[in-house]
């Protein structure tokens, strides 16, 4: 293999993470994994969810939805070892960018003081090519990367707690540009199984859907790059 599309281990010398993601399910859509072997040697992880999922599930009513999201959710975290879970009422589909994003996630920081800010892709496209994002994943994660720096200066936000400059790193799961990755082949079947427990999502996408197989696909190529069975990939940035 070529070194230059080699995938360099993600530094897991730290206790405290924090992940930032627009929906339920974003994070089992590979993440899972990862936090299953995280947790599993101790280190602490808290999910903050912007919305709900209401409008995830098209033959279902927002307002019955969004509960129903929020349940199998907190269930799905619980299989990979996260009690912590919050959901901070973004509207499901219209997350914009800009200052009101960003206290959200600055006052999210601020209280849960992590070292690590996980997010996902919020590149254009899944494949550096063709395979369009979706706006509230781009969104999410690019407010989420100015919200770290924002947390970090006492005189942005001043009411939404105090400073926070303790993140080291904001990693982005599944970029097309991403260098760094982690071995999930001890916890890939935790990550199936967090993924599964989304049921009601999975059933309303009203196609034939294999987590398994979906879970491979993204997990087999980044362990090849990595040198393990399984891996999840990560775009590594360094706050200023």
């Amino acid at each position: 293999m070529n070194e230059l599309h080699r995938l360099e281990p993600v530094d897991e010398d730290w206790h405290k993470a924090l992940a930032v993601v627009a929906h339920p399910d974003d994070l089992e859509f590979g993440t899972a994994a990862a936090i299953a072997r995280w947790t599993a040697q101790g280190k602490q992880v808290v999910y903050c969810l912007l919305t709900s999922g209401e409008a995830g599930i098209d033959g279902v009513d927002p307002a019955e939805c969004g509960p129903l999201r929020e349940a199998e959710q907190i269930e799905s975290s619980r299989i990979v070892g996260v009690s912590a879970v919050e959901f901070l009422g973004q509207p499901d589909g219209t997350i914009e960018y800009g200052v009101a994003l960003r206290r959200v996630i600055t006052a999210a920081i601020r209280r849960h003081q992590p070292e690590i800010v996980i997010t996902n892709n919020f590149r254009d496209t899944w494949d550096g090519d063709t395979a369009l994002n979706q706006a509230d994943h781009i969104n999410t994660g690019r407010a989420t990367l100015d919200a770290v720096r924002d947390a970090a200066n006492r005189w942005i936000f001043p009411d939404a707690g105090d400073k926070w400059d303790g993140v080291r790193q904001v990693w982005a799961a599944a970029s097309p540009n991403a260098r760094h990755a982690v071995d999930t082949t001890d916890t890939f079947d935790l990550g199936v199984r967090s993924l599964e427990a989304h049921k009601a999502y999975i059933e309303g996408l009203n196609r034939d859907f294999d987590p398994v197989e979906f879970l491979e696909g993204a997990s087999r190529p980044a362990g090849t790059q990595l040198g393990t069975r399984y891996a999840t990939r990560f775009e590594v940035f360094y706050p200023q």
